[in-house]
């Protein structure tokens, strides 16, 4: 049985980036002394934010690498080094991407050290090749080692915290680690990816046991109950292992709590796809353009920080934002009716990295024909 694309899982990634973008528009465009809102907005919705993305994200790379493995044991022309090939060819390019990225904001705040920065497009690339040699692994290790990285961060913190900013190993430790811990350093990020891959699994094996007549009792016992439940108790783990702090990004509850709302977002749309209670094509198609382009608007996104730079308050915000929002939406619409994938950077990134990797298996195959021949 071919798995087919789910829809939540381009809503889920729309999700994130609108809410990336929402939070940049309220930070840049917000008055200082209204400051308290962007303050307010990150503790309610922040878990759909970088988390989100990078969870999303391992879902994600976990469908195409089963899908993948799949198409070498059905393909006499792919095979098991292709995948690698494109898979790491994909993280580097998304590396580069991110190290160009991080280099302008380095250059125009004139520091040298943001060149290294904890911004989400490193953090996915870096997580990108953590979870390689991972992916071959069972979801339960998979699961105890993300416990195991969540749990040794909190003592790298505080090890190297006093550090920060020095001049020597454990400086560099520190910066290489946290900087900046305010962004999305990848010891506390990689684990959401990497808990992403084990669900990306769990789908993908329950849709592949589905015979159609008990179709949704499948879906309701293997994945959707089991998620829920995970969910809820991780949401309410959270909440009471360090209440309040679990709306802070400082705070491992907040891991805990955000890891939970993530969770239960992912089955509630999975479920709402299932039953058909909504037109997932229709309804939720300008969140779909957000998923699509999603590389794509994180990068362009930023030529809107000048726009109203610090001019708005609490309250008129909200239409120019919303305005962007659909603005944003009806130029990648636009831009899908007339390029489609040529425009997308993401999809771009995923056919060089499939035609590299097709001209290196050709090489390979040409020079062991000549060994033949000879």
């Amino acid at each position: 049985m071919e798995l087919q694309r789910i829809k939540s899982i381009d809503i889920f990634r729309g999700l994130c980036m609108a809410w990336m973008v929402l939070a940049h528009l309220i930070d840049w465009w917000l008055k200082v002394e209204d400051n308290w809102l962007h303050g307010f907005m990150i503790r309610i919705i922040d878990p759909i934010g970088a988390s989100g993305f990078l969870f999303i994200s391992g879902i994600s790379i976990a469908l195409s690498y089963r899908k993948r493995l799949i198409k070498v044991e059905t393909s006499k022309r792919y095979n098991y080094r292709m995948v690698r090939n494109s898979y790491i060819f994909r993280a580097l390019f998304i590396f580069i991407i991110a190290i160009i990225y991080n280099s302008t904001i380095a250059i125009r705040l004139n520091d040298p050290k943001m060149i290294w920065t904890w911004f989400i497009l490193l953090t996915a690339a870096v997580s990108l090749f953590m979870a390689w040699p991972l992916l071959k692994t069972p979801r339960l290790f998979r699961i105890a080692f993300g416990v195991l990285i969540l749990i040794a961060n909190q003592f790298m913190f505080a090890l190297l915290s006093p550090y920060e900013g020095n001049s020597n190993i454990f400086g560099l430790f520190f910066h290489i680690l946290y900087n900046d811990k305010n962004q999305d350093p990848i010891l506390i990020f990689f684990p959401f990816f990497l808990f992403g891959t084990v669900i990306g699994d769990t789908i993908f094996n329950t849709f592949r046991l589905n015979d159609g007549s008990s179709e949704r009792k499948t879906f309701k016992t293997k994945l959707f109950i089991p998620l829920f439940a995970i969910g809820l108790f991780l949401i309410i783990l959270g909440i009471t292992l360090e209440f309040p702090k679990f709306l802070t990004r400082e705070s491992f509850s907040w891991i805990i709590y955000s890891l939970g709302i993530d969770t239960i977002l992912l089955s509630t749309l999975l479920l709402l796809e299932e039953f058909d209670v909504f037109n997932t094509k229709k309804s939720f198609k300008l969140l779909f353009y957000y998923s699509y382009y999603s590389l794509t608007i994180y990068l362009a996104h930023n030529l809107l920080f000048f726009l109203f730079f610090h001019q708005l308050n609490a309250y008129n915000i909200w239409f120019f934002a919303a305005a962007a929002f659909i603005f944003i939406g009806l130029i990648l619409r636009a831009i899908y009716k007339i390029w489609e994938g040529s425009a997308s950077i993401k999809i771009q990134v995923g056919r060089l990295s499939l035609g590299l990797t097709e001209r290196i298996e050709e090489r390979i195959n040409n020079k062991y024909k000549s060994r033949d021949s000879e």
